[in-house]
């Protein structure tokens, strides 16, 4: 069958925008990207057809109205269609635009040329069919938390640098690896990633070399904290984890395994309301809640070893 992709477009007020991202992710779709109308929002996804039927369609189109009536702003429209296979994972590209995040990073498409004056880091990315584009405020939240841990300092202190080097960084969920990719990018020494989504496994390995990073300093598997452990030689000095709150309330038990009494972690994913459980199961696992980031539904929460 010719046509195997559903094209999910939704008309919708920009404060729903990032709700509607995580809505999409947990219903599965792909190359999610979006762009403005005037004042509007339309926002582009993309699953296969085996994926979800009609009424499934229809389903999701109720969640987002309903979501929309609870923050108090206008109903979103959504239409579908079905395109071709050789049409789908291009048809997203020509919305994404290169994007600068916090003070440090610019998200360039892998599609569009890299500024020759730019004094920002550049991240070079083709997420292809897994998740990390930057679009999404988890992911920036993230990215700027990195920045906060892992600042380049000043040439004139040699041994600062030499401490930052040494920061070895595991990714739980790595999508397409844009946070391994930061965190080496601002100096990190080795970087263990890793994903249950084969797609996002491949995803991030080509990333990897798209930004001249050697293979070995971001070495990437599939699977999850069990796989990181089997990975690791010695626990690691921070941890990066950007899913879903529920999947980090059942993987916290098991960081443990993969933490050293300094290790600190930047966990996001996780809407406001979901934040006291979050916190609630990392402390009683022994870490400390350091900081907490808000992006409009959205935080991350910055934590340490107690």
């Amino acid at each position: 069958m010719a046509n195997t992709w559903w094209e999910l477009q939704i008309f919708c007020e920009p404060d729903l925008e990032d709700t509607i991202f995580w809505r999409l992710a947990n219903f599965g779709c792909r190359g999610t990207a979006s762009e403005k109308k005037g004042n509007h929002s339309l926002v582009r996804a993309y699953l296969p057809i085996f994926q979800a039927q009609l009424l499934d369609l229809a389903a999701l189109s109720l969640w987002l109205r309903q979501d929309a009536l609870c923050v108090g702003v206008p109903e979103p429209t959504m239409h579908w269609q079905l395109i071709d296979e050789q049409d789908w994972a291009s048809s997203w590209k020509q919305y994404w635009q290169p994007q600068d995040i916090g003070d440090r990073f610019l998200i360039n498409p892998a599609w569009y040329p890299v500024p020759e004056n730019s004094d920002r880091l550049i991240i070079r990315l083709d997420p292809g069919m897994a998740f990390g584009t930057g679009n999404h405020a988890t992911t920036q939240l993230c990215l700027e938390s990195l920045e906060m841990r892992l600042l380049e300092p000043p040439s004139s202190l040699p041994k600062q640098e030499e401490q930052q080097e040494a920061a070895v960084i595991a990714d739980i969920g790595c999508g397409s690896g844009i946070l391994s990719i930061g965190a080496l990018l601002l100096g990190a020494k080795q970087a263990y990633a890793v994903d249950t989504d084969p797609l996002a496994v491949q995803s991030t390995q080509e990333n990897c070399l798209l930004n001249g990073i050697a293979p070995e300093r971001l070495l990437v598997a599939p699977g999850s904290v069990d796989a990181l452990a089997k990975m690791l030689s010695e626990p690691v000095d921070g941890i990066v984890c950007n899913i879903l709150a529920d999947v980090i309330i059942e993987l916290v038990p098991q960081m443990s395994a993969i933490a050293k009494p300094s290790t600190w972690g930047i966990f996001s994913g996780i809407l406001v309301e979901q934040s006291k459980a979050v916190a609630d199961v990392l402390e009683k696992h022994g870490w400390i809640v350091a900081a907490l980031w808000k992006r409009k539904e959205w935080c991350c929460l910055n934590v340490r070893r107690s």
